[in-house]
């Protein structure tokens, strides 16, 4: 059985999460940690809606100049001016949201980390610093997503989902490796947990497990760490 103790409800330290290792349980193992390759990262949230938000800026902005050249403003009453002006700031909506995107992106780069341990998946990311935490049993698919600028940086996203989301480790390298052994690690753990107790071998030759253990809950120390 498992052992817990008071500082397992430390309120005071789960406030201070600075890093992955902040989070981990006794025993468990991190087999990968890596954060996104900055240089595809940033380019990645600048591109992401470039395209709309000029076309959405342009349309506004010759409109706008219209207006401008034909002396149109001059004419409004004060009224409709404030009007017209709060309705061009809230239309800009889009371009708002990818210059913001584009500013953020250092910080949000700063904070974001990834690690597969021998337990979940550990997922650090936000401004502000989120954490979520997808464990094995519950994830339903692992998919690879390697784009023309990926190629190029030689980075890859992974996407995986659950039942009731997708978490997405971006700009990862050598994404075929770390996908294909996220894969086995995932299929071995399920076939470990979901395995009738009362037919299984002494020992478990895919994940190297007695029946004793609950690879859902404990993975085996024997197995590698993802060399990535």
């Amino acid at each position: 059985m498992a052992r817990y103790s008071e500082k397992n409800f430390n309120t005071e330290q789960s406030m201070r999460v600075n890093s992955i290792d902040d989070l981990l349980d006794q025993d468990e193992e991190v087999l990968w940690r890596e954060k996104p390759k900055k240089a595809p990262f940033i380019m990645s949230k600048i591109f992401n809606m470039l395209p709309f938000a000029l076309i959405w800026l342009v349309f506004d902005g010759c409109f706008i100049g219209l207006m401008i050249a034909n002396n149109i403003f001059a004419q409004l009453p004060v009224g409709l001016l404030i009007f017209l002006i709060l309705f061009f700031i809230f239309h800009l909506t889009p371009f708002w949201i990818w210059l913001s995107n584009v500013i953020t992106a250092t910080i949000a780069h700063k904070h974001i980390e990834y690690a597969i341990t021998s337990r979940r998946i550990i997922v650090r990311s936000g401004v502000l610093v989120d954490i979520d935490n997808v464990y094995f049993v519950d994830i339903s698919s692992v998919n690879l997503k390697v784009g023309l600028v990926d190629r190029w940086f030689k980075v890859g996203d992974i996407y995986i989902t659950t039942k009731s989301r997708t978490f997405l480790l971006s700009d990862i390298s050598n994404p075929y490796i770390v996908s294909n052994k996220l894969q086995k690690i995932i299929n071995d753990i399920k076939t470990d947990t979901y395995f009738p107790n009362a037919l299984r071998p002494k020992t478990n030759e895919n994940f190297q497990t007695d029946n004793k253990v609950n690879a859902g809950h404990q993975a085996d120390k024997n197995h590698k760490k993802i060399d990535s």
